[in-house]
């Protein structure tokens, strides 16, 4: 075996072991980054529900409040017009899931499930909560979810949500009086919630750890390659020619020219010696052959 082949083989068990470290930590690393992305996004999507629902509950309820008394026009409801939104918005990003889970909501969709509901009573459980971030088992896998409280601070909120009587006559003729009443002013009823599925983030995880290990692999084969000519050019042909020489000399070719470098490491000090080692060896059988 070569030494330019056990260089290699070395220098290849070396990258794979460093790999092994390089694999999991980046793996990890850009895991727990693709997460925290997708929680930003989910921040910036509950950001665009809470403005939704600002501007439908100031600007385009009051201008459609006359007609409430003879025509139900959800247009005018804060969460329909950001749920609306949203699935406006899933259109392209399909995976994002929105809903504004209400413990007691006048539509019967905004009620909550098991887990939603323990996501609420948490939020009414600590007033000082503000966000909740976590996973759940869903139909297709475990879910982040990035969740937010529902509190009444708005009076105007209350008109629909206090009693059937004092709500306008197409809310009670649409949804009836079952629920989404009693509401009370600064109380938590209920949570914004946005949802992804696992899979987004780590699908981008690893995607980003394809690509980095791809990268580094490049790399390594790049390098590998400008080593072996570096290897070739400072060290193994020096020795070979050397190697040549003393072939010719213990054949008996006393005229192989001499080995000469410019280095002065240790390859240069080796050609030295051997050219010295070659010039007495001449002058050694030439003196028994003058016996």
């Amino acid at each position: 075996m070569s030494l330019l082949v056990k260089f290699n083989l070395i220098l290849v068990l070396c990258v794979g072991i460093a790999l092994v470290p390089a694999h999991l930590i980046t793996q990890n690393l850009l895991q727990k980054n693709a997460r925290t992305q997708v929680i930003q996004h989910a921040r910036l999507m509950m950001q665009t529900a809470l403005a939704t629902r600002g501007y439908t509950n100031k600007q385009i309820k009051p201008l459609l409040a006359g007609r409430l008394t003879e025509e139900f026009l959800p247009q005018t409801i804060p969460a329909y017009s950001a749920t609306e939104i949203f699935n406006t918005l899933r259109e392209t990003h399909p995976e994002y899931m929105y809903k504004e889970a209400t413990l007691n909501p006048t539509n019967p969709r905004d009620r909550t499930v098991d887990w939603e509901a323990d996501v609420v009573n948490a939020f009414r459980g600590d007033t000082k909560l503000h966000e909740i971030i976590g996973e759940r088992d869903a139909p297709l896998g475990r879910a982040l979810y990035l969740a937010r409280p529902i509190t009444i601070t708005d009076p105007g909120c209350l008109s629909c949500h206090t009693t059937p009587e004092m709500t306008p006559a197409s809310v009670v003729k649409r949804y009836g009086t079952a629920g989404g009443y009693g509401w009370k002013l600064q109380e938590t009823i209920g949570a914004q919630i946005v949802s992804v599925p696992m899979a987004v983030p780590l699908a981008m995880a690893q995607q980003a750890h394809r690509t980095m290990l791809a990268s580094l692999v490049g790399i390594f084969a790049f390098i590998l390659v400008l080593l072996n000519l570096l290897l070739w050019f400072t060290i193994l042909r020096p020795i070979r020619r050397l190697s040549q020489m003393a072939d010719a000399v213990s054949m008996g070719d006393l005229e192989a020219p001499e080995v000469r470098l410019g280095s002065q490491d240790e390859v240069g000090v080796l050609a030295g010696s051997f050219n010295r080692m070659r010039i007495s060896l001449v002058k050694a059988l030439k003196l028994l052959e003058e016996e």
